[in-house]
């Protein structure tokens, strides 16, 4: 239904915004799939934020608020010279940061790479395309006959 409502919008502002001919390229770009999906993402992404930051806010925060011995954890504050330091909202912040970013990297990153790396298994190495200089170790073309760096001449063909 989100993607649904996001698609709509989005076809509105192109229908709206393309009664020009020379907008014929901007309805194309927005058209493109990867274009809606990012639309899709960031509409997600706001809602998943909204529900992590309630987490922390209604269940994370009084357990570090009994620890630290306030009820209210948003009230935690200290004060230097007369100016208070509200910590409280800071430290909830902090935690929905570490939450969110721990759910993306153990729900969408590791995932991504455990299915790229069996992708890749039978995958045979690409060939190199520089060698080393056995003179100054620098890495030149495969094909070089001499180095660039040190213009030491390659008498045979230097592995790698």
């Amino acid at each position: 239904m989100l993607r649904g409502v996001a698609f709509n919008v989005l076809m509105a502002l192109v229908a709206l915004l393309t009664q020009n001919v020379r907008m014929n390229g901007f309805k194309q770009f927005m058209l493109r799939g990867n274009v809606l999906d990012l639309a899709v993402a960031v509409v997600m992404g706001a809602a998943f934020g909204a529900v992590v930051a309630a987490l922390v806010k209604d269940l994370i925060t009084p357990l570090i608020a009994a620890i630290v011995g306030k009820p209210d954890f948003s009230a935690i504050e200290f004060t230097i010279n007369g100016s208070k330091f509200p910590i409280g909202d800071f430290i909830n912040a902090l935690v929905s940061f570490i939450l969110i970013g721990a759910a993306v990297y153990f729900f969408v990153v590791l995932p991504v790479n455990r299915l790229l790396a069996r992708m890749r298994r039978g995958e045979a190495a690409p060939d190199p395309t520089t060698k080393k200089c056995p003179e100054c170790l620098s890495d030149v073309p495969i094909a070089a006959r001499r180095c660039a760096f040190c213009t030491s001449v390659f008498t045979e063909v230097a592995t790698r």
